[in-house]
């Protein structure tokens, strides 16, 4: 067989096992896609057009490319909303971060980027990296059902976790300038943008953890699900999947390596 061969059958095998994953993945002709509007990591509203830019957007859309079907994004305020969302079949995927507590009602994919997370504290707080949180009498802050509250309730001895309203990391900030709470957590992106109007604040240097994010499918939907990890198989060998995250411009997020098997 000539390399020409090759490659035409591989063409033909991955066109062949692209149409048979639309029935699953995209059952009404549509995929429809539910993201985070409170990460940046997932999207940005574009300044210029309005309009949803960054890794979730080229990810759903590089998909529906494979699949030969339309995209339909929506933005959902909570963790929770996603998964209700892909759990009822109001979507058809879902991007969220994993965590054990959320299992369930969704099946989760490998991960495909890693978006870090860190700390902001006043400017004469005496908490200097991460290291310095875990502290008898420290209250830290982290959004309701936030990935980083799942991971501090976990991992927390001596310090207290205070969850706070979710998506509203400005008011957390300023709570933290008020010293009602220590410190409060999230993602490296969202802090920087949080604390560029606000004085008195910093934030860590390093990073308390890299979140895995992923994509859900609805309980039971193994098809769907073996469909979804060999797109991120593919994006991620292609080199796809890198582009997509510089051209985001978003700090602290990076691919993530494949599991091994």
């Amino acid at each position: 067989m000539t390399w020409c061969q090759v490659l035409l059958l591989t063409c033909l095998l991955a066109s062949a096992s692209a149409a048979a994953a639309q029935p699953a993945l995209a059952p009404t002709g549509v995929l429809r896609a539910v993201y985070l509007a409170t990460n940046p990591a997932h999207a940005v509203k574009d300044a210029a057009t309005g309009e949803p830019r960054g890794t979730v957007v080229d990810v759903t859309r590089e998909l529906g490319r494979h699949l030969g079907v339309t995209v339909a994004l929506t933005a959902l305020q909570t963790p929770q909303n996603v998964i209700d969302a892909v759990s009822r079949r109001d979507a058809d995927i879902g991007f969220v971060a994993f965590n054990p507590e959320r299992a369930g009602p969704v099946e989760f994919s490998e991960p495909f980027m890693h978006v870090q997370q860190t700390l902001v504290v006043r400017v004469d707080s005496s908490i200097g990296s991460v290291a310095d949180i875990d502290r008898p009498n420290q209250k830290i802050g982290a959004g309701r059902g936030d990935s980083i509250a799942l991971y501090l309730a976990r991992n927390l001895k001596q310090a207290r976790l205070v969850e706070m309203a979710p998506g509203d990391a400005t008011e957390a900030a300023k709570a933290v300038l008020a010293g009602s709470i220590d410190a409060f957590g999230a993602n490296r992106q969202r802090l920087t943008d949080t604390v560029r109007g606000l004085s008195g604040l910093r934030l860590l240097p390093d990073d308390l953890y890299g979140v895995e994010q992923t994509i859900v499918v609805a309980k039971g939907q193994t098809e769907a699900l073996t469909a979804v990890n060999r797109f991120i198989d593919d994006i991620r060998r292609t080199g796809f999947l890198r582009s997509a995250i510089e051209k985001s411009g978003i700090i602290g997020v990076s691919v993530a390596p494949p599991r091994s098997k």
